[in-house]
């Protein structure tokens, strides 16, 4: 980049090298969440938690130890395989250990992790950058090995969740016991009675959890595992994770000062994302979701308008101008804060019955690697042929998902995630399509109950 002085702004950093390093970890992730779905259906939620941060440190040891640029991506691989197990398994634990009305604000916790992991990382970042000796990229690199270490030695204390116990050993007792330290009280029998009806329905069927997805009755949770984490992706985010610093540099920013707006955007998402928790079981997922829709838009299609009438192919823009790009971006970053960041790993953890839930959420991160390396790999080339032109397209995905989850994603707030099925039969679309008695309501109830009853009598079991 400092020898070439006559590529374009928008091209100085296509490098398809730079690119691969970037997406090794989502390609890894992906193959990595199939195999987490076995792990854990058939052992549980703790043991994919322990693998992952096994996998985390052993990715940390080798990026940080790097001799040549193929250990260096064979660490990321083993970075991405322990992301696949965490993302599977994390957020499931979260939402079945959480009490309904809770539900939103623990699982978005997640999410609020995931921020102050990106905030620590452009500060190491922001630190190391000022080390002139050649070593700082391996501290920033081995310091994955902090978090690593927390997330699997904090697994061992942690207990299985009380579904998986009674789908593991169905021993009731158990369940029970764990139930009532987790809520801090005796009065557990509702809640017990609902996780052991689950659980028989679930091994009441004989299946291929990825071929019940299928059917006709799961179609609404299917579309969901598809549709919601390839538009967390689409909105652009890891444009702004990964290369934010990059972006910086493109208007003309110096290393450091496009280091620190990192800093700044990723400390404005945490902030956001803390807000998500506090409101999210109040004023429920839909309306989050629709107001970040409308904050990300504007804030896309004005920044693009900024870089399209000030940012040429050659020198910087106004010191006025890359101040308000860094404002935009902060309101952009806001926005997907208080909806598709926490809530594009909360909605699909809350809205799979038990029998398919290992196998939907497996679904929903391999689709989240997909995209994410897919956005990964082209964003430089995107911005390299697109320039300016980047962030409307960003923003056209924007107002398609904006409008999907007005029309076709019904609320969740408050419900009980083994009584789930029922907003499907409730919402103006899906009703034709989930037939009374369906996922875990009726369609698998032993025949004195689906059989010569009335169809109230069945919804209302």
């Amino acid at each position: 980049m400092k020898q070439d002085t006559e590529v374009s702004n928008y091209c100085k950093f296509d490098s398809q090298l730079l690119t691969s390093f970037t997406s090794s970890l989502y390609v890894a992730g992906l193959v990595a969440s199939f195999f987490a779905s076995w792990l854990t259906k058939s052992r549980g939620r703790k043991p994919s938690i322990l693998l992952g941060g096994g996998a985390f440190l052993a990715g940390a040891a080798l990026g940080g130890a790097a001799s040549n640029v193929y250990m260096l991506i064979f660490g990321r691989v083993l970075l991405g395989v322990g992301v696949g197990f965490a993302n599977q398994a994390v957020p499931l634990y979260l939402s079945e250990m959480a009490p309904p009305r809770y539900r939103g604000a623990i699982n978005n916790g997640f999410q609020l992790s995931v921020g102050i992991g990106v905030l620590a990382a452009n500060l190491i970042n922001f630190g190391t950058e000022k080390i002139r000796s050649g070593y700082g990229w391996r501290i920033s690199l081995s310091m994955a090995a902090v978090p690593a270490a927390i997330l699997t030695v904090g697994a061992i204390f942690l207990p299985e969740t009380p579904s998986s116990l009674i789908q593991l050993t169905n021993d009731k007792d158990r369940a029970r016991r764990l139930l009532q330290r987790v809520r801090g009280t005796s009065e557990v029998q509702s809640e017990l009675a609902d996780l052991i009806e689950a659980s028989e329905l679930s091994k009441s069927i004989d299946h291929n959890p990825f071929r019940k997805i299928l059917e006709a009755n799961y179609r609404p949770q299917l579309v969901m595992a598809v549709a919601i984490p390839f538009f967390q992706q689409v909105t652009g985010i890891n444009v702004i994770a990964f290369y934010a610093p990059l972006l910086f540099r493109t208007i003309g920013m110096g290393e450091s000062a496009s280091l620190m707006s990192a800093i700044l955007t990723g400390a404005v998402g945490i902030a956001t994302t803390f807000l998500s928790m506090v409101i999210v079981d109040r004023v429920g997922r839909r309306p989050l979701f629709l107001v970040g829709g409308v904050l990300m838009l504007v804030s896309q299609v004005l920044v693009g308008a900024i870089m399209a009438a000030e940012l040429g192919d050659h020198g910087g823009i106004g010191k006025r101008y890359a101040v308000a790009v860094i404002v935009l971006i902060g309101f952009y970053v806001a926005g997907f804060g208080v909806s598709w960041g926490p809530l594009g790993w909360l909605v699909p953890s809350e809205i799979f019955p038990l029998e398919i839930r290992s196998a939907g959420q497996s679904i929903v991160v391999a689709v989240s690697f997909l995209f994410t390396f897919v956005v990964a790999q082209t964003f430089l080339s995107m911005l390299c042929h697109l320039k300016a032109g980047i962030f409307f397209f960003f923003g056209g995905w924007v107002v398609v998902m904006t409008v999907f989850v007005y029309l076709l994603l019904p609320e969740t707030k408050g419900l009980p995630i083994e009584k789930m099925g029922d907003v499907w039969r409730e919402h103006w679309f899906w009703n034709r399509v989930v037939v009374v008695g369906g996922p875990g309501v009726g369609e698998h109830l032993p025949a004195k109950f689906g059989e010569g009853g009335s169809q109230s009598s069945v919804v209302d079991l």
